[in-house]
């Protein structure tokens, strides 16, 4: 496994002419954000070895570099789901890739059903901690050394990007949410049942992703921050049928402020 790691960061060095240190996982709420990076050069996932490509139809996905706001990035355009069928070391593998490569900051986004009964679809939720209600943990098996075997969570998202996330906000007069995200494998979306459970467990959002990528930034000692867009809700007298295409349009009117509060922060970080 490290040897492959290894190997695929040899390949992207011999391409890069930056050398970012911050990293963004652009998922739903995040897809305009590209067009802001300027002095861009890309890399399609399938020109890069060991790297996994992406099952969705029409998203071959790549890895972006180039500039936002005078800083180097590295940015994912497409990440990968564990219920495309990908085990969890495919699904986290860019982002121990991203440590051999010298990325010190993870910025993640995603959409999310809310089980909070004060969110409304469309509103922006920073995410202050998350359960892992995956069936695999990525952290299993060999323990690879970029972290101890038995990584601490307390902090898996980063206090301080949050505070200066809430500033920002407040700043640009963005009302956002703060709350605790769950992570399921998916791909159904959540009976009424199961909403039900999430909020019991003490959940305010779930979703399918994020969970494993972040775990295994805080293994290699990459600070973390994210943030969800609530797309549709799981509160009892509010749950409708969803659809893929609604969720899709709940994010797009929800990405000029996300891409804000982004751009502010990889500014400040």
């Amino acid at each position: 496994m490290l040897q492959k790691i290894q190997e695929t960061a040899a390949f992207l060095k011999g391409k890069m002419h930056t050398q970012p240190e911050t990293a963004i996982i652009l998922g739903t709420g995040l897809g305009s954000l590209v067009h802001e990076i300027t002095d861009k050069y890309e890399i399609n996932y399938s020109e890069i070895p060991n790297f996994p490509v992406s099952t969705v139809e029409g998203h071959s996905g790549k890895l972006i570099f180039g500039k936002l706001g005078g800083k180097d990035i590295l940015a994912m355009q497409g990440r990968f789901h564990y219920y495309e069928g990908y085990s969890m070391k495919e699904v986290t593998f860019p982002v121990r890739v991203m440590r051999e490569l010298g990325i010190k900051t993870l910025f993640v986004s995603n959409a999310s059903g809310g089980t909070n009964p004060n969110f409304e679809i469309g509103d922006l939720m920073i995410i202050t901690d998350h359960i892992n209600f995956f069936p695999e943990h990525p952290l299993r098996g060999k323990n690879i050394e970029y972290g101890p075997r038995f990584p601490d969570m307390s902090e898996a998202y980063s206090k301080e990007l949050i505070a200066q996330a809430l500033e920002i906000a407040k700043e640009k007069g963005i009302k956002v949410q703060q709350g605790v995200y769950i992570g399921t494998q998916g791909p159904t979306f959540e009976t009424p049942s199961e909403y039900k459970m999430f909020r019991i467990l003490g959940a305010d959002a779930v979703g399918m992703s994020t969970v494993p990528e972040v775990i295994v930034a805080n293994h290699c000692g990459i600070r973390v921050f994210g943030i969800s867009v609530i797309t549709d809700l799981g509160v009892e007298g509010k749950i409708v049928e969803v659809s893929h295409e609604e969720v899709q349009r709940a994010a797009d009117e929800a990405q000029p402020r996300m891409t804000t509060i982004m751009r502010e922060l990889i500014n400040k970080a």
